[in-house]
Order: structure tokens, then C-alpha cells, then sequence
């Protein structure tokens, strides 16, 4: 196995997606969608270790993100496009189905395309994110987790998140990221290639565009979810409450929860053995089509 997958740039659906990809190619494709505000670099702890067990993997910026498309205004954001980059990116590697893997917003999607393509996703774990149907009714429900999520009421301004986000090579985004996680979940040099992805024109706009994208309207996902989910939850996550992972599984006809307790929103950096596991037992375990 190399040290670092490979990279390359593949057209999907009239734009352009950076992948890093590993695994034998004849292995089940499975789909590492990161989260605001990282790139495929998200996944540097689970690349190796899921493609070491036979799985196809392959972890792309997401539109906006890294060196991929960063298509201009709201609604390329919207989720039904996000979703339908996976299908797309699925497509252009010549595969029918797939598994897919989401945090943090990468979950969100990874949520909406089980929901909305459940013949073409085999199975979906999601890591510390909600099903995007569930989360405003929640939160109106818990004015504690209102107030966890006021930045994205503040994301929704024009060119003033943009200002604050980008000052001082990005410092306010590095201390996010810090600040949210255990002691040691992201090193110096994470830190940097994260900001030099940031820096690139139009890179935090983009980003916040997912957010904005959200008060764009949408149909209800069908229920219940038909694809088998696992859901991981580091039970100390600043902006996302547990309860969260509880209200998203009622929507699944087929649904797992693991918590883990001293992890917080960056599970997947802080614990990566244990998600590894956890991952290739409900990933790899499946035979392809058995979902």
C-alpha cells in the first residue's frame, strides 16, 4: 500500500471532482464524503486501513472544496445536487452501486442520497451528522441545540462570514478545528494543507454556500430509508447533540448506532482504529448487492 492514495481529477456532471483513491479496483466502491471545512485529507486515517481490507475506495473534494468545481451561487449547493454528485461520481468509475461513508456535512449528503437513490447505495455509515429532515424540527424542540448551531444563522450574511473566515491566513478556521477537538486531532501540518485549500479563490464562499443552500426549499425525503445505515457518534461534539443520532435512525428501516463517548464532532481523527473497525465490519462484511 502507498503512504498517500493516489489523486486525480475526473469530470462529473458538468463538473470537475478531485479524488483520492485506493484499494483494489475490482473491490466494492466505497465513498468518503468529508465535512465543512476540510478536503479529502478528512479521511488520511481511514484511506489505507478500509482500502487494506478490499474496499474500492475513493474520497473526493467535494464541489467547492479543494481542487474541485466551485460552481457560482446558492443553488449549486442545494442538496439535491450534492447528492447527485455522488451518483454522478459513481457513475464516471463505471460502477451501479456503492457505499458510502459521510461526516460532519459529507454525512448530511450521504443521508440525502441513501434517502434519495436507495437502489444505488448499498449501505451508508454516518458520522456525526444528522438527517438533514430531522434537524430543524429538533432544534426548535432543544433550544440548547439552537443556540449550538447560531453560526449558521451568521453564515447566512453576505460577505461578512467570507471577511472573518479568511483574516489572518484563515485563524479563525484553524481555531474552529482546534478549539472543537481533542488535544492533538489535527497537527500543524493538517492545519496548513487545510488553509492552503481555503486560500484558493473563492474557496470559503463556496464552502459557505452549502450552509446558505440550506434555506433553499425541498421536498421530504421518502421514508423510511431503506439501505442499512450505521451511525458513529463522538458524544462530545460541541455543535451536534446526541439526540440527534436517536431522531435520524427513526427514519431507517434498517438502523445502528454506536456512541462513543470521549470523542467529540472529529471522530473519525480522534479515535481511528476504533472507526476503522467499526467501518470495515459493516462495510467490507456485506457481499456486493446484499444491500
Amino acid at each position: 500500500m502507498p503512504a498517500e492514495p493516489a489523486t486525480r481529477r475526473i469530470p462529473v456532471r458538468g463538473q470537475t471532482l478531485n479524488i483520492a483513491e485506493a484499494g483494489p479496483g475490482d473491490g466494492p466502491l466505497t465513498v468518503l464524503l468529508h465535512g465543512f471545512p476540510e478536503t479529502w485529507w478528512g479521511w488520511r486515517h481511514q484511506i489505507g486501513p478500509l482500502a487494506a481490507a478490499g474496499l474500492r475506495v475513493v474520497a473526493p473534494d467535494q464541489r467547492g472544496y479543494g481542487l474541485s468545481s466551485r460552481p457560482d451561487g446558492i443553488e449549486a449547493y442545494h442538496l439535491d445536487r450534492l447528492a447527485e454528485d455522488v451518483i454522478g461520481l459513481a457513475d464516471a468509475l463505471g460502477c451501479e452501486r456503492l457505499r458510502l461513508v459521510g461526516h460532519d456535512w459529507g454525512g448530511l449528503v450521504a443521508w440525502w442520497a441513501a434517502s434519495r437513490f436507495p437502489d444505488r447505495i448499498e449501505r451508508a455509515a454516518i458520522l456525526n451528522a444528522p438527517h438533514p429532515d430531522v434537524f430543524g424540527a429538533y432544534a426548535r424542540r432543544h433550544p440548547s441545540q439552537a443556540l449550538r448551531s447560531f453560526y449558521v444563522g451568521f453564515f447566512q450574511l453576505p460577505g461578512l462570514p467570507e471577511a472573518l473566515l479568511r483574516a489572518g491566513d484563515c485563524a479563525a478556521l484553524r481555531r474552529a478545528l482546534t478549539a472543537s477537538s481533542r488535544s492533538g486531532a489535527f497537527s500543524a501540518h493538517d492545519l496548513d494543507l487545510y488553509a492552503a485549500a481555503w486560500r484558493r479563490p473563492g474557496a470559503i464562499t463556496a464552502m459557505l454556500n452549502w450552509y446558505r443552500a440550506l434555506r433553499l426549499p425541498r421536498e421530504p425525503a421518502p421514508e423510511p430509508i431503506r439501505p442499512p445505515v450505521l451511525v458513529l457518534w463522538g458524544e462530545r461534539d460541541t455543535a451536534l447533540e446526541r439526540g440527534l443520532a436517536a431522531e435520524s435512525l427513526r427514519l431507517c428501516a434498517q438502523g445502528a448506532v454506536r456512541y462513543f463517548p470521549q470523542a467529540t464532532h472529529w471522530l473519525q481523527h480522534e479515535e481511528p482504529e476504533a472507526v476503522n473497525a467499526a467501518l470495515i465490519g459493516f462495510l467490507a462484511a456485506a457481499a456486493p448487492g446484499s444491500g
